[in-house]
This record gives structure tokens, C-alpha cells and sequence, in this order.
């Protein structure tokens, strides 16, 4: 196999939906998303109420959460206070909606 110098030309969406999919591969993370979806904001130490894990651990997905976009956080000494991105959830939706939408090439049998 040969390989190549040069690296490959992602687009923006590609992009977009591989940083999604990674902050979403943790089902911890998806909880803490569930979460504050049905919130307006959250508190951290709120979370070790519904997920049973130390706080560490928690703050360590939010962070990979916040990277990704998918939570914007707000710091009120001595708490940080995090909450939906809901501009860039609905920018996923939109993502994963065209992603899974866009269905197989025509003349595909592989069932």
C-alpha cells in the first residue's frame, strides 16, 4: 500500500459531523446531554445526582461536551454552570438529518 504526502480535503460538514460523533461515543455523554436538554441550564454538581460518578469524571466529558460545541458553560464562582449550545445542536441536526437522509445509490440490494 502506498502512501500519500499529502493529507485529504475534508469539508466543513465532514468535519463538523466526525467532532460531533466523537463527543457523542461516550454514553455517559449522551446522558449528560439528555440531561440538559430538558433543562435551561445545569449546574456540574447537579449531575452527580443523576449519574452515579465522581465529579471528575463528569467534568472530564463535559469538557470533551464543550470542545465538540454541544454545551456552552458559564462560570458563577464557586459552580460552573453548563447548558445546551442550542445554536450548534441545531446545526448536528441538521448535519445528521441530511447524513442519515441521504439514503443509498439507486440500484443498492444489500439486503
Amino acid at each position: 500500500m502506498q502512501r500519500t504526502l499529502t493529507s485529504p480535503d475534508y469539508t466543513l460538514d465532514e468535519e463538523s459531523i466526525a467532532s460531533i460523533s466523537r463527543a457523542l461515543a461516550h454514553p455517559v455523554r449522551v446522558r449528560i446531554l439528555r440531561l440538559l436538554a430538558g433543562e435551561t441550564c445545569c449546574f456540574t454538581g447537579e449531575l452527580t445526582g443523576h449519574i452515579s460518578m465522581a465529579q471528575s469524571t463528569i467534568s472530564q466529558h463535559l469538557k470533551v461536551l464543550l470542545d465538540a460545541g454541544l454545551i456552552q458553560g458559564q462560570i458563577d464562582p464557586p459552580k460552573v454552570k453548563y447548558c445546551i449550545n442550542r445554536e450548534r445542536w441545531g446545526l448536528a441536526e441538521e448535519l445528521f438529518a441530511g447524513f442519515f437522509g441521504s439514503g443509498f445509490g439507486p440500484g443498492c440490494d444489500c439486503e
